[in-house]
C-alpha cells in the first residue's frame, strides 16, 4: 500500500502543471501533439493535390493556406498550453491587462509583417497569376521577368531564365505593375527590330526575313513586318510573328537576329550604322584679316 501510494506521489509530481517537472512535462506532450496534427496536415494536402488530376484545386492557394495553417495550428497550441499551466495563464491574464500599449508596440514592430502577410492573402484571392505563370515586373531594381515559383506568408518567388531566385515581399508584388505573359492565352507576338540603309531594297528586306521567320519552328504565324521608323541613318522595320508563349519567344528573336545578319550578308542588303560627317570648312580671306586684326 505504502508503494501504491509512493508511486501516485511520484506520479502527481510528473503531471502536475503547478511544478516545472510537470508543466516541461506538458510541453512536450503538446509539443509532440502539434508535430502529429502538422505532420498529418501536410500529408493531408499533398493527398488532395495528387488526387486533383483534373487541376480543379488552385496550387498557389492551396500552398498559401497550407502555410497559414500551420502558423495558425502552432499558435493554437502554444495558447492551450498557456491557458493549462496556471502560471502561464495569470501571466497571460496580466498582459490582457495592458493590451492596449502592447498592441501598439506590436502593431508597429511587425507592420511590414501584417502587410506582406495580408498582401499575400489577396494574391491568392484575387488571383493574378498561377504558379508557373511568367511575369514581367516592375521591381525597386527594375523590369525582371521570372515564373513564379511559390508564394509563402511574407515573400514570393521568381525564378528567371538564368535560374536567378528573385525572393520578393508579397506586399511589393502586390502593388506593382506586371505583365502576366501566360494568363489565359500564353501565345506572344515576337517583335524582332532590325534596320537596313536607305540604299537597301525594303521590299526586297521584308521578303527576306518574312521567309526566314516562316522556315523556324517555333513561330507559328508571320503577321507582317512594316516600316517603323525613318532614322537619320537608317530605315527601321518591325518582324512580327507569333510564338506559343513568351519563353519560346526570345529564344526565336535571338535565332532570327542571327540568321538575317547572315543572310544579309549573302544578299548584300546594307546594315547601317551610326556615324557623323564632319565638314571643315577653309576660312576666306576676308575672315583671316579679321583673325589677324584681333591678335594685333
Amino acid at each position: 500500500m505504502a508503494n501504491i501510494e509512493t508511486f501516485l506521489k511520484s506520479s502527481y509530481a510528473w503531471i502536475n502543471t503547478n511544478s516545472f517537472v510537470g508543466a516541461f512535462v506538458l510541453l512536450i506532450g503538446f509539443f509532440l501533439f502539434g508535430l502529429l496534427l502538422s505532420a498529418v496536415l501536410r500529408r493531408s494536402m499533398r493527398m488532395l493535390i495528387a488526387r486533383d488530376t483534373d487541376k480543379r484545386i488552385d496550387r498557389l492557394g492551396a500552398g498559401y493556406l497550407a502555410r497559414f495553417s500551420q502558423v495558425f495550428l502552432w499558435v493554437f497550441v502554444a495558447m492551450l498550453y498557456a491557458h493549462t499551466v496556471p502560471a502561464l495563464d495569470k501571466l497571460a491574464t496580466a498582459l490582457l491587462a495592458s493590451v492596449s500599449i502592447a498592441s501598439v508596440v506590436i502593431g508597429l514592430a511587425a507592420q511590414s509583417t501584417l502587410a506582406n502577410l495580408v498582401a499575400g492573402l489577396s494574391l491568392v484571392l484575387y488571383k493574378p497569376f498561377q504558379l508557373g505563370d511568367r511575369l514581367e515586373i516592375n521591381v525597386p531594381g527594375g523590369v525582371e521577368t521570372g515564373t513564379v515559383e511559390s508564394v509563402s506568408l511574407g515573400y514570393t518567388v521568381l525564378q528567371t531564365f538564368d535560374n536567378r531566385r528573385l525572393v520578393l515581399s508579397n506586399s511589393t508584388v502586390a502593388n506593382a505593375v506586371m505583365i502576366n505573359h501566360t494568363k489565359e492565352n500564353p501565345r506572344i507576338l515576337a517583335v524582332v527590330p532590325f534596320s537596313i540603309g536607305y540604299g537597301a531594297d525594303i521590299e526586297n528586306a521584308r521578303s527576306i526575313v518574312t521567309e526566314l521567320a516562316k522556315q523556324h519552328p517555333d513561330v507559328q504565324e508571320v503577321t507582317g513586318c512594316p516600316v517603323v521608323a525613318l532614322n537619320t541613318s537608317s530605315v527601321d522595320l518591325w518582324l512580327m510573328g507569333w510564338c506559343r508563349d513568351a519563353a519560346t519567344s526570345v529564344g526565336v528573336k535571338y535565332d532570327l537576329f542571327e540568321i538575317i545578319k547572315k543572310r544579309f550578308d549573302e544578299e548584300g542588303v546594307e546594315i547601317p550604322f551610326a556615324y557623323q560627317n564632319i565638314v571643315l570648312h577653309q576660312p576666306s580671306q576676308h575672315t583671316s584679316d579679321q583673325m589677324d586684326e584681333a591678335k594685333v
